[in-house]
């Protein structure tokens, strides 16, 4: 028998808005609203939000929460400031990818660690048996939190004047707790008083390629968020084109340019991968893929036709397959038709010609690097 969706705490905002419901990772979730295309645009040219509730959030605390973190963590989180942001990988022994994360740095014995929708109940069960032998505890408060994403170049401007926060000296990657004043609409829902002040996590982080912010908090404090949001004139994001603007700017997807099956280097994500610290899961097998080379490597490919290529399709050269799609789009931004693969490791030189089959039809190609599209990141 199936389990029945689960819905997030902004649920009945998406069906009053009429917004393309679809699942996801378990979940009833938005697809589009107004239209994908729309949408994109909206974040490129002004802002726009998304519920990301979906998201989960796993919290390590105790004496050994920095050693246990960095040992299940690629990246270093040894010395980092309090209020710091990470991205890296959890790794199999193999160098497979468990999961690409977000680790954020509470204070010197709590880590808050952002885990990917699908893998939320795979990675709490690998971390807990990771822990054996350290002073840590672990919370899977997934199902508590909600979590909004604000982004485009007017990000900035849209949270000091509808949300009353000045976050222009919030650094990139760094977050912060801010007191939240609830509206009398989310105290009655809540159960609070009106008025009533809660702890509000706000990060200048995102998935779009766009300056931003992702917010947390309890499901009332997103709740009063995402209205006062909808209510000043934010454009509400479907899931759509969260895929579409990650991928312009060749941010990867679990799943696609990740997984068990795909390291870091071969997803070109080695400068997360900090092979000098001490040690990590998975970095004896990192070293060895260094010192004899990769076989494969995640390449962009621009095509020289409309055609869209989707992924799994093949990518050939002179008849022979060398690669696979593992996302693809016509990209909205720059309008060409573009993907990301997985080639053989001779075929990834920026200007070799490739072909993508598309059905029965194959179409040529050009690899290029698999940013198609500039980020723009406040620094």
């Amino acid at each position: 028998m199936e389990e029945p969706l689960k819905r997030t705490c902004l649920h009945d905002s998406h069906v009053a808005l009429g917004a393309q419901m679809s699942t996801f990772a378990g979940y009833d979730m938005p697809i589009q609203y107004a239209g994908i295309i729309e949408e994109h645009n909206a974040v490129r040219r002004h802002c726009g939000m998304f519920d990301v509730s979906h998201m989960g959030e796993i919290v390590i605390s105790g004496p050994q929460s920095e050693e246990f973190t960095g040992h299940v963590f690629t990246n270093d989180v040894r010395g980092i400031r309090a209020g710091k942001v990470l991205y890296g990988m959890m790794l199999y022994p193999d160098g497979g990818v468990v999961d690409d994360l977000l680790v954020y740095k509470m204070d010197d014995q709590k880590w808050l660690l952002v885990v990917n929708a699908s893998n939320v109940d795979k990675d709490f069960e690998w971390l807990s048996k990771q822990a054996s032998g350290y002073d840590v505890r672990l919370d899977n408060l997934s199902d508590f939190y909600g979590e909004i994403a604000l982004q485009g170049p007017e990000a900035e401007k849209v949270t000091a004047e509808v949300l009353g926060m000045d976050l222009k000296d919030l650094e990139f990657y760094t977050f912060r707790i801010e007191p939240y004043r609830m509206d009398s609409a989310a105290g009655a829902i809540s159960g609070l008083p009106a008025g009533s002040v809660e702890p509000l996590i706000v990060s200048r982080t995102g998935y779009t390629g766009e300056d931003g912010f992702e917010f947390y908090g309890s499901f009332a404090l997103i709740r009063s968020i995402w209205d006062r949001l909808l209510a000043s004139g934010v454009t509400p994001c479907g899931l759509g084109c969260r895929d579409t603007l990650r991928f312009e700017v060749g941010l990867p997807l679990y799943g696609h340019e990740l997984s068990s099956d795909i390291t870091p280097l071969e997803a070109g994500l080695g400068m997360f991968v900090k092979t000098d610290k001490p040690e990590f899961i998975g970095k004896e097998a990192i070293l060895s893929q260094k010192e004899k080379g990769l076989d494969r490597k995640c390449a962009g490919i621009e095509l020289k036709d409309k055609a869209i290529p989707r992924a799994g399709y093949p990518v050939e050269s002179c008849g022979v397959q060398i690669g696979t799609v593992t996302t693809g789009y016509n990209s909205i931004s720059t309008g060409k038709s573009v993907c990301m693969a997985m080639l053989k490791k001779d075929y990834t030189v920026p200007g070799t010609e490739v072909q993508v089959r598309i059905r029965k039809k194959v179409f040529p190609g050009v690899v290029c690097k698999k940013r198609f599209y500039d980020k723009n990141y406040k620094k």
